[in-house]
């Protein structure tokens, strides 16, 4: 950055090195944090990272809700593939998708938790 006599700024940064974000991956990205982002899915996604994989039943008594409620909230995130589900007899259970998850979530909750 340069200063000119007029006291007006200049960028000074090489904009062509800086590579283009592709529209697909943008989109992707915005839909993980709208799925991330609201208040009671996040607290879900918490849950999930901290007690691994659970069922419906199990997550519908922990935060007291409704069935329907919890896998309402769990398609959401299914479908923005933050969390995962694989079948255990008669039971689906449900865990965070990959390690991703569970970093971007993690940095996410202790950058909230820093005091500025």
């Amino acid at each position: 950055m340069s200063t000119d006599d007029d006291h007006s700024v200049t960028c000074t940064h090489d904009l062509e090195a800086v590579p283009e974000l592709d529209d697909h991956v943008v989109e992707r990205t915005a839909a993980f944090f709208r799925a991330a982002g609201d208040p009671a899915r996040l607290r879900l996604l918490h849950h999930l990272s901290m007690h691994g994989p659970c069922c419906v039943s199990e997550l519908s008594s922990f935060f007291d809700e409704g069935m329907s409620t919890i896998s309402q909230r769990l398609k959401t995130l299914r479908t923005e593939r933050l969390v995962s589900r694989r079948r255990n007899g008669k039971h689906i259970f449900y865990g965070l998708e990959d390690e991703h998850v569970r970093h971007i979530l993690g940095q996410a909750l202790a950058h909230a938790e820093e005091s500025h």
